[in-house]
């Protein structure tokens, strides 16, 4: 009787690896769908596993280069800060709405991004988008720049707080699970705290 093939420890290394660096990615996914459909339930947490399974398996897309890089701190920062802009940003949008005194105003601002990278950079826009107020129109990759349509923007400081605000979501991500290298531009970029990348939207 043979005894059952192993992977040899290289290829096996390698495997974890990939797996590893792979699974924050996928987590992510599950997190997206359960946001997306405004559930946090066990049956939105296995239909986003499934759904993570077929976007991860089913669509041969190119593997996600990550960083390998997780600070759980700055993780749980990020997830606190996104839940309470959450709920900032739909009472202000039901103020705009219901507010007698003046019409909501709008306009479509430009913000550059800090950090050259296509998983950050759709991060950041996916969650900007996620906050009630501002949506994703236009991603101009070469530049590094992410067009969006905010609402309550009626004067240049407005652009310049709402483009704070969305540079401050790529700062909490890129501490959270960036590269050292990225982490290094956002410091260069005077964000040494979560807090001063920006206020949230």
């Amino acid at each position: 009787m043979t005894a059952p093939a192993t992977l040899p420890d290289g290829r096996a290394r390698r495997v974890f690896t990939i797996l590893w660096r792979q699974l924050p990615f996928f987590v992510w996914l599950i997190a997206l769908w359960m946001l997306l459909w405004g559930q946090f339930t066990w049956t939105a947490f296995v239909t986003g596993l499934v759904a993570a399974i077929v976007v991860t398996r089913v669509f041969r897309l190119p593997p996600v280069e990550l960083s390998g890089r997780v600070n759980l701190w700055y993780g749980l920062v990020f997830v606190v800060t996104f839940f309470l802009a959450l709920i900032r940003g739909s009472l202000l949008v039901a103020w705009q709405v219901i507010d007698p005194r003046r019409l909501p105003h709008s306009a479509i601002i430009a913000v550059p991004l800090r950090t050259d990278d296509d998983l950050i950079m759709t991060h950041t826009a996916v969650t900007a988008s996620l906050i009630p107020g501002s949506l994703l129109v236009e991603v101009d990759r070469p530049r590094r720049i992410l067009y969006l349509h905010a609402l309550g923007v009626a004067t240049p400081e407005d652009a310049a707080h709402q483009r704070r605000a969305v540079q401050g979501w790529e700062a909490r991500i890129v501490r959270a699970v960036g590269s050292r290298a990225q982490l290094e531009t956002i410091r260069k970029a005077a964000v040494d705290t979560p807090r001063q990348g920006g206020a949230s939207l």
